[in-house]
């Protein structure tokens, strides 16, 4: 057992101990005992005070800071586009909020659709409501063939506002008069009707467009291929290579043999190998060099 300190009965031991403890607190400079382990990290308000360098050459210096003490920053909250902007502009940004080379549109129909736009397709069908119960087919009719020369945005909503009031024949009358449509106008209104979800029509309209002279449909194909409106004149082929016989495709070529028989083996060889061989040999028959 430990020797006791006689008055107090405290052990001499812990006597000692106290005694150098106070004598440490009296004399500052005395050194404190070793720390246990690594000093812990400035804290998060700690770092905050320091005033960022702003200048272009210590761009990234506070990131580096914080890395090397090992706390990781609170991601910035994500900005959202400002109102009327699609994306970041620019020729640094060009492509880049596309999905893939189809994305670039001289016009995209599910944003053109204005106001008056609406009104007017409301107006139209309320007319062809009236004209029908009052027998008037002639005037409808009329109307409806004045209605598919409309900016192919309008489409897809008149199409919807004929089906909602059950006019559903008017609305097959009027895809069946597209086929008179310029072929650049006639593709905008298969696009318009494809992105809102009517593939059928379109497709349905593509072919009844195609059924045209095969020369009308060469020059057509030269003047949309001339204003760089490629994606138009591959869906104006497919269709035309799918509903056309292998003869009759082999003469819209005439008109530029060098440019349009190209052209047209490619969209044959994107319905089938069948289809291919069956234009290349048509091709050769007409006296086409392949």
């Amino acid at each position: 057992m430990p020797p006791h300190d006689a008055a107090s009965g405290t052990p001499a031991a812990f006597r000692t101990r106290a005694a150098g403890q106070e004598s440490l607190a009296a004399d500052p400079a005395a050194p404190g005992p070793a720390p246990s382990g690594p000093a812990p990290a400035p804290s998060a308000r700690q770092r905050s005070r320091r005033r960022p360098r702003g200048s272009a050459r210590f761009a990234g210096m506070m990131d580096i800071q914080e890395a090397s003490t090992g706390a990781v920053p609170a991601p910035a909250p994500a900005s959202a586009p400002a109102p009327g902007r699609g994306g970041p502009r620019g020729a640094r940004f060009a492509g880049a909020g596309d999905t893939g080379p189809e994305a670039v549109r001289e016009e995209r129909p599910e944003e053109a659709l204005d106001q008056a736009g609406r009104r007017i397709i409301a107006e139209t069908v309320a007319a062809l409501v009236r004209m029908r119960a009052e027998g008037r087919s002639g005037e409808a009719h009329a109307l409806l063939a004045e209605a598919a020369h409309w900016p192919a945005a309008r489409y897809p909503a008149l199409a919807a506002e004929l089906h909602r009031a059950g006019l559903g024949a008017d609305w097959a009358t009027l895809l069946w008069e597209t086929a008179a449509l310029p072929a650049d106008r006639l593709v905008a209104a298969a696009d318009a009707l494809t992105a809102a979800g009517r593939t059928a029509d379109g497709e349905q309209i593509l072919r009844q467009g195609v059924v045209r002279p095969a020369g009308e449909i060469g020059e057509a194909v030269l003047g949309l291929n001339a204003d760089g409106r490629h994606r138009e004149v591959r869906a104006l082929l497919d269709a035309y290579v799918r509903v056309r016989t292998p003869e009759e495709a082999a003469r819209s070529v005439a008109a530029d043999p060098g440019l349009l028989l190209p052209l047209l083996l490619e969209a044959a060889r994107g319905v089938s190998d069948e289809r291919h061989w069956d234009l290349v040999h048509a091709l050769r028959v007409a006296g086409f060099t392949i």
